[in-house]
């Protein structure tokens, strides 16, 4: 008998799609929507992301238009873009808002790399913490003659190499951020 892997796959396609989303909050240089994914204003008395109240969009590579749908929602969306501590600049205008990112600092740019590698080693810790509840799995239906010893070793290499192919996921998204941050 052998070893079912689906949900160590899952799990590990899980803490990859929670580091891509991390990493798409950190700030580039570059306006991207997603960096506005996190900050949600006090509209209609309760607390929305911007995304639902108003249409968002790229102006140019440093400008992101905000264009509420109901203008009376203007002054909430300020207040949260001032408040959620970005380090933009928001401008109003007959339009909307426009949020503006500065260029980014050397000094700047070593803090966010800093923070691509905290939240790498976060998503390393939950692999290795997969890993050790997968192979205990894996010794107790050994234990239990679930397993032959043989199977038990088969699972362990199958282990291994989806824990190693996980890691080079979650490496190569942490190198590419750390690129975008540095150029």
């Amino acid at each position: 008998m052998s070893y079912a892997f689906a949900e160590l796959k899952k799990k590990t396609a899980e803490i990859q799609e929670w580091l891509t989303k991390e990493l798409s909050a950190v700030h580039t240089g570059r306006a991207s929507v997603s960096l506005l994914d996190t900050v949600r204003a006090n509209v209609y008395g309760s607390f929305m992301p911007i995304a639902q109240v108003a249409n968002m969009s790229i102006e140019d590579a440093r400008t992101i238009r905000i264009t509420p749908w109901d203008s009376s929602v203007l002054g909430a969306i300020d207040k949260a873009l001032r408040e959620a501590n970005l380090g933009v600049s928001v401008a109003t205008d007959e339009k909307g808002l426009r949020v503006s990112f500065p260029d980014l600092t050397t000094e700047t740019r070593e803090k966010y790399v800093k923070l691509v590698g905290k939240k790498m080693e976060e998503a390393r810790i939950s692999i290795r913490s997969v890993r050790d509840e997968v192979w205990n799995d894996i010794q107790v239906k050994e234990k239990s003659g679930a397993l032959g010893e043989d199977d038990k070793f088969r699972a362990k290499e199958e282990m291994e190499k989806i824990i190693t192919e996980a890691n080079k996921k979650l490496e190569e998204t942490a190198r590419q951020k750390e690129e975008s941050i540095r150029t």
